[in-house]
């Protein structure tokens, strides 16, 4: 989907999950005067096909970071845009944004970001993992940092899911969850993902907004995004985001010198818990290690862009950047 300007500088929208699809609404954080907007549905969601909601063993095919990057390429090239691109994205956004400049950095005008995310053990851990090995003997044990300190409610209902016996590796347990093909499954099977799945994509619908937009809820209790979103999440977070193993891998971070040259403004959530701020303080002070000049913005909201705060900086950056960026 195209908006703005068709001779305006050329902004990708990245959007995030994976598997988080785009809205028009996505459109509105740039001035349709000056931009030529670019937004994409990431494979295996949105208006792309096949879905993951209903047939996961072929959306999940040829589905990495990797092949996400080759077809932000591809994209460039079928419209055409020969000059620089704006990349702005947040959350996964955020991931994908920043491998797309360290794979190709010649073409990136400017990293937009926000709400930082690496995907590394200690990212998912916080959010995914909590206290959730002990859950069954103690419930009310916070002695872990994590995102179930702040929703235990919800919290209860993404860990109750998966039998006592699996909770050591979360994500683990929803990708065996996963595995079966939901075609060929008894229809328990079947039921179970999709409970499954509910489970996963409320427990980050809910942590997403400080001050919760309960508008904005709904859709991810909604079946077939659910299914969409938590097998598509749950596959790249089972291999590391594809950037290396799930274990170990830094991989954003390691290789931020390639993009130290590229301007790039950042704004995080203070009390983001899906994407905590410890993931951008690590990663700004790695760029600016690396002779970078970050534009780092700290609001006081949670994660989502739609947060009043975050919107203003977001749009206060597009309004600002300087012009001729893309044909630098």
């Amino acid at each position: 989907e195209e908006y703005g300007n068709p001779n305006g500088e050329p902004v990708f929208f990245i959007h995030g999950g994976p598997g988080g699809a785009t809205v028009p609404a996505h459109s509105g954080f740039f001035n349709p005067e000056r931009y030529r907007i670019v937004l994409f549905h990431q494979r295996g969601c949105g208006k792309s096909s096949p879905s993951a909601s209903d047939d996961p063993a072929h959306a999940l095919t040829e589905n990495t970071t990797q092949h996400l990057i080759a077809d932000i390429m591809k994209l460039r090239d079928t419209l055409a845009i020969t000059s620089k691109i704006h990349v702005f994205g947040g959350s996964w956004g955020s991931t994908l944004a920043l491998a797309f400049a360290i794979a190709h950095p010649d073409v990136v005008a400017s990293l937009i970001l926000r709400g930082i995310f690496l995907v590394r053990k200690v990212d998912l851990d916080y959010f995914y993992q909590g206290n959730a090995a002990t859950y069954a003997e103690k419930p009310f044990d916070n002695v872990l940092a994590g995102a179930y300190q702040f929703f235990p409610d919800i919290w209860r209902s993404f860990v109750e899911v998966v039998p006592e016996g699996e909770r050591c590796d979360m994500v683990k347990a929803y990708a065996n969850i996963f595995a079966a093909n939901p075609k060929t499954s008894p229809a328990e099977v079947a039921q179970r993902q999709q409970q499954a799945a509910i489970a996963w994509s409320v427990w980050e619908g809910v942590t997403s907004y400080l001050a919760q937009d309960i508008s904005q809820l709904d859709k991810f209790a909604e079946p077939e995004f659910a299914k969409a979103f938590a097998r598509i999440e749950n596959h790249y977070f089972i291999n590391g985001g594809f950037l290396g193993d799930r274990l170990t891998q830094n991989y954003i971070v390691d290789h931020a010198a390639k993009i130290s040259h590229i301007p790039i403004a950042i704004v995080q959530g203070r009390f983001d818990i899906v994407c905590p701020m410890f993931g951008a303080d690590e990663l700004v002070a790695a760029l600016r290690k690396n002779g970078a000049a970050v534009d780092y913005r700290v609001v006081p909201t949670g994660h989502s862009q739609f947060e009043t705060d975050i919107c203003r900086q977001l749009e206060h950056i597009m309004e600002t950047l300087p012009t001729g960026l893309c044909s630098a």
